[in-house]
């Protein structure tokens, strides 16, 4: 008997070790799907001959695309209170992609609002003067400076400033004057005269603690010393302007949200400030509300993207 019982005690031990590593396997494989789940976030992609292809970013996954039509594409980007238009700045088709998408949002909501990279934070009241019919474009290339502080042709962009006159639409000059990014890469954030800060959000709200857009950005710079173009004494400037750069941009949009919460905003800027969420996207999330929704559109893709493996590189890249 007493045999007996040893043998059941033992049998009992067992099989209580194997429902134990049954529980934790279990558990562990359902935490490395929700990983793989949120790891393998799709991104769209929108073709020109109207189609979208969802595919996934990580290359560990397995891929499967889905289509649907692009009309379907612009209604799920109405729904995004900003959404950002990343392209190539000597790319011209990227313009024309731009004004496509920004018609067909405007005719579904009249109250869009136009964030321009390329227009500087001073000369917004010639934009304006000029969207209220009292400046001609060549008044407006003159005053904004446009030719020294931008440089790439106006008429790639000029459809999508007269557009916005004709519809009497917002455009914003969001870009930190070249004065002070200059400055910054050069002598650092304290270097500023207090003129200058007014421009800029506050030294607090200027945050350089993304590691991966500071590994990201670190080959750019190396790239810009190897070609004798950077302009900072050491990579930590260099990146500190960056940040800037979108700091301040960030700070213009989420200003104008909030102010006209109406209104949808379609920010076009550069690629840099758009990839991975690191630049503008993050920034503007960190101003807005938890449940505020944006939308991120790459019109091509990087020649050289960085490696990212938690995250795709766009919501959507239109090709």
């Amino acid at each position: 008997m007493q045999q007996l019982i040893k043998k059941w005690k033992w049998r009992s031990s067992i099989y209580l070790l194997i429902c134990v590593l049954s529980i934790f396997l279990i558990c562990n494989w359902s935490v490395n799907a929700q990983k793989t789940v949120n790891n393998c976030r799709p991104q769209i992609i929108v073709p020109d001959f109207s189609k979208v292809n969802v595919s996934i970013q990580n290359q560990s996954c397995s891929i499967e695309d889905v289509t649907i039509t692009q009309s379907r594409a612009l209604q799920e980007l109405a729904k995004a209170r900003v959404l950002y238009l990343g392209e190539t700045h000597d790319r011209d088709r990227d313009r024309k992609i731009q004004l496509k998408i920004i018609q067909e949002l405007q005719k579904r909501n009249p109250q869009v609002a136009i964030a321009m990279e390329m227009f500087q934070i001073p000369y917004q009241d010639a934009i304006d003067s000029y969207l209220a019919g009292n400046l001609t474009e060549k008044d407006l290339l003159e005053q904004t400076e446009y030719e020294q502080r931008w440089g790439y042709s106006w008429e790639s962009y000029a459809p999508i400033l007269r557009f916005a006159k004709e519809k009497q639409l917002s455009v914003l000059a969001v870009n930190t004057p070249s004065e002070i990014t200059r400055q910054v890469a050069k002598a650092g954030l304290d270097s500023l005269t207090p003129q200058q800060r007014k421009i800029i959000p506050p030294a607090s709200e200027i945050r350089t603690d993304n590691a991966a857009y500071r590994q990201m950005l670190a080959k750019t710079f190396a790239q810009h010393q190897h070609s004798n173009r950077g302009n900072s004494s050491g990579f930590d400037r260099f990146f500190l302007a960056q940040v800037l750069w979108d700091e301040t941009m960030a700070a213009e949009v989420a200003k104008f949200v909030k102010a006209n919460p109406k209104h949808q905003v379609a920010v076009i800027a550069g690629q840099g400030h758009i990839i991975y969420g690191y630049g503008i996207l993050s920034r503007v999330a960190r101003r807005m509300p938890p449940q505020f929704s944006q939308v991120s559109v790459l019109l091509s893709l990087p020649q050289d993207p960085a490696t990212n493996s938690n995250q795709p590189i766009a919501d959507y890249i239109w090709q």
